[in-house]
């Protein structure tokens, strides 16, 4: 009788690496919350277990479910995310404590407490993100609907740009869809639905898309008739642009596809002429649109005595970083409540300022490392669709919080984009625990035995033994 081992059956699911990491994790968002409560009140409340049993809960659940039907997902992303949607819910917290003392100064009551809604919208989201793990046992599966959550994208991303503006504009931008006290901003799910739906057609098209074109100072540019699928993506973002002034929404569609566009055909002819066409059409909109022109005065004059009112927002958030300096106020030692939206476009303002440059730096290092592990995902998964998906959306998240930053900190105008996982809102939560869970199905794929079936783990204490 003679065995051999199969190497397969040895992979560890690093599903104990996952659990340690969300302990961390926890521990963190515990002692965040611990250190605004000691420096607004002098004294630990009970607060403490509420906004220490939302990320605990949040991530115990989610982690039995991913060791029963993902066992093999990459033990990371999830403690990543856990720590950076309690580390929000902890700084929206605080800044309702600030909101509350600067209301009580003035002799107002303080009713908009936004910290309770915001658990509730975490419970929400990891709803979906088990919902989703549930159905889509093969992130394959979704390339078979790939027209139908095309059209399904579309019309959630146009939506609010047709309905009347008491229902859809909010700062001048008409991105919500807002009816009797319930808003929602559809976008959010549209750029899930078009990620999938690119990386389904790409996969299709490739080998069309990378045909050598004409040869221009050394680079092969692709054939005008194979232009098409990039200047449809053109038109759709101009379109959103024109009808609803939003600018940020236009810039990260059209960074996506231009993205999954070279990473299916490996050609660096895309990204000029999608850099060029971003670069024309950004110029379009400076040239028609007053609020465009705004924005962009107000990012290159700040300071400047016409912008008082319109500059107040950059000018304080930009106060609020050079306060907290290197280390920071700590938490609960500044006045982020100060910078108007500070839990949704600025809130990464609101933590420079009680965090410093090094706590900032940190939370961006959690960013790179959930962005990473789905780069990793991706070029690991064996299908060109898990590849391109992957790709996708990891870099939808890494553009997002780009795009944010760039803002806050004046390196671009600011685009009224929230940073995933941190900023208030329902809608950007839901999207963002939705991205979760296919990069969490697709890690899944990619580190799962190619023997083992979707959402089944093989046993990995003693290797099996083959008479």
């Amino acid at each position: 009788m003679s065995g051999t081992f199969n190497p397969a059956l040895r992979i560890p699911t690093k599903r104990n690496l996952e659990l340690l990491l969300l302990a961390f994790a926890v521990l963190v968002v515990i002692s965040a919350e611990g250190a605004v409560e000691a420096a607004r009140d002098g004294h630990l409340s009970s607060h403490l277990v509420t906004y220490a049993a939302v990320p605990l809960a949040a991530g115990l659940v989610a982690h039995l479910v991913i060791r029963k039907i993902a066992r093999y997902a990459d033990p990371l992303m999830l403690p990543v995310v856990v720590l950076l949607n309690g580390l929000g819910l902890v700084m929206i917290h605080r800044l309702d404590l600030g909101l509350k003392t600067q209301a009580a100064q003035n002799g107002q009551q303080f009713a908009g407490a936004q910290a309770p809604t915001q658990v509730v919208w975490t419970a929400l989201g990891v709803v979906l993100f088990l919902a989703l793990l549930f159905v889509v046992r093969d992130h394959r599966v979704l390339q078979r609907y790939a027209y139908t959550l095309a059209l399904v994208g579309v019309f959630l991303l146009m939506l609010p740009a047709v309905l009347p503006a008491r229902f859809s504009e909010v700062n001048g931008a008409r991105i919500w869809i807002r009816v009797a006290g319930f808003s929602l901003q559809p976008g959010e799910f549209a750029k899930t639905l078009l990620t999938i739906f690119g990386a389904a057609y790409l996969v299709q098209k490739r080998d069309v898309l990378a045909l050598a074109g004409r040869r221009i100072l050394g680079i092969d540019f692709p054939r005008g008739r194979d232009f098409g699928p990039l200047l449809l993506a053109w038109l759709l973002c101009i379109g959103v642009l024109v009808r609803g002034h939003d600018l940020g929404t236009s810039l990260l569609f059209f960074g996506l596809f231009v993205v999954l566009l070279y990473v299916a055909t490996e050609r660096v002819s895309w990204v000029i002429v999608g850099v060029l066409l971003f670069a024309g059409g950004a110029y379009l909109a400076y040239q028609i649109f007053g609020t465009v022109q705004t924005r962009v005065e107000v990012w290159l004059h700040p300071f400047d005595p016409r912008y008082t009112d319109t500059a107040y927002q950059l000018k304080q958030s930009l106060f609020g970083l050079g306060t907290g300096g290197i280390f920071g106020t700590g938490l609960g030692g500044g006045h982020p409540e100060l910078v108007p939206l500070a839990t949704t476009d600025f809130i990464i303002a609101s933590f420079g300022e009680e965090i410093g440059l090094f706590g900032l730096i940190g939370l961006l290092v959690a960013y790179g490392v959930l962005v990473s592990r789905g780069f990793a995902a991706g070029l690991a998964v064996r299908d060109s669709f898990g590849k391109l998906l992957a790709c996708g959306l990891a870099f939808l998240i890494g553009l997002q919080l780009f795009v944010v930053v760039a803002g806050v900190t004046r390196l671009l105008p600011e685009t009224g984009l929230t940073s995933p996982f941190l900023s208030y809102g329902g809608s950007s939560l839901l999207g963002s625990w939705a991205i979760l869970a296919l990069l969490v199905r697709v890690s899944d794929a990619a580190r799962r035995p190619a023997t083992t079936p979707p959402g089944r783990a093989v046993t990995t204490e003693q290797p099996a033994v083959v008479a």
